[in-house]
């Protein structure tokens, strides 16, 4: 059996976090979550009769706050973070604070025998070359606040040491805290309510990952940190959806024929990102995704019968 750790996950209540922290208390490991519960979301509800799971009320840029909380930690996972560029742009002081000053005070507090797992993400690539894809070497170029935040935060964990990023994909699929701006939880939103949608730029393309294979991820990461920690940084997306909107649109068809999408004739999207990602790093460590795309959208049209009108967002 696997080695069982005590694990500080902020901003465990989140999108990403109500996943991971059931997850990981499946696994055997304790689980502290501390959360300002912003969204005022009851995602973790279901946790509070395990006994090896915990929760605190606090802001994670609070040093008193999380002190005590990360001196009894093996393992930190600072996920709190105001996420995406249009979040990031309505509070850029809250974004600067949370997303890198708030990682800053965690890498200071921390003893080098605690350990980091950070998620980051591949926006920090920007826009890359043409048929190109972008590994951990390629320079990274964030276009965004939100990406220059992050990568200021996965500098920091690298820089200190014994630490690992994941550069995430962008994220779909049903989570206790739901998110429904990201691209591919949007789309099938719009797919089933409008039946229809407008594309600016839609031969951007992007890669993509399931929630819950970001759960499997940190956790692949935990038992394999030793060995991961050499290289540090890992790409972590489905090496079979580098696509394009465009082409993301036609999967999503498949499952609701009805839908229609085309260009837009006049105007662009604020958001520029463009390029395609190798995954292949964190895949030779054993690591493989098990959520499709097709098994995602699937798994959001039965999730959407549930959620009318649209009561998530990130803003």
């Amino acid at each position: 059996m696997a080695q069982s750790y005590s694990i500080l996950i902020t901003g465990g209540a989140g999108y990403l976090g109500s996943v991971l922290t059931p997850h990981l208390l499946a696994a055997g490991h304790k689980v502290t979550v501390l959360d300002n519960f912003m969204h005022r979301q009851n995602s973790l509800n279901q946790l509070c009769a395990d006994p090896n799971f915990d929760v605190v009320r606090g802001d994670c840029r609070d040093e008193k706050v999380l002190k005590p909380l990360l001196a009894k930690a093996d393992i930190a996972i600072p996920m709190a973070a105001i996420v995406g560029a249009p979040a990031c742009n309505s509070d850029q002081a809250a974004c600067i604070t949370t997303n890198r000053d708030a990682v800053a005070t965690l890498a200071k507090l921390s003893s080098m025998n605690q350990r980091i797992l950070i998620p980051t993400t591949n926006s920090g690539y920007g826009v890359g070359q043409k048929d190109k894809h972008c590994t951990e070497e390629t320079p990274i170029n964030p276009i965004s606040l939100y990406g220059v935040t992050k990568m200021d935060a996965e500098k920091i964990v690298l820089d200190r040491g014994n630490g690992i990023s994941f550069r995430l994909a962008t994220v779909f699929g049903m989570s206790p805290r739901m998110r429904m701006d990201l691209l591919v939880n949007d789309f099938v939103y719009r797919a089933i309510t409008d039946r229809a949608v407008m594309l600016f730029e839609p031969h951007f393309k992007r890669n993509y990952i399931h929630v819950r294979d970001i759960a499997r991820a940190f956790h692949h990461g935990i038992d394999k940190f030793d060995t991961m920690k050499q290289q540090g940084v890992f790409n972590v997306g489905l090496s079979d959806a580098n696509i394009s909107k465009w082409e993301l649109c036609q999967v999503i068809q498949k499952h609701l024929p009805s839908f229609v999408f085309q260009e837009a004739p006049i105007g662009e999207d604020p958001d520029k990102r463009d390029y395609i990602v190798s995954n292949e790093r964190v895949e030779r460590t054993g690591y493989k995704p098990e959520f499709s795309l097709d098994r995602g959208i699937a798994e959001l049209i039965k999730g959407y019968r549930m959620m009318r009108p649209n009561p998530y967002t990130n803003l």
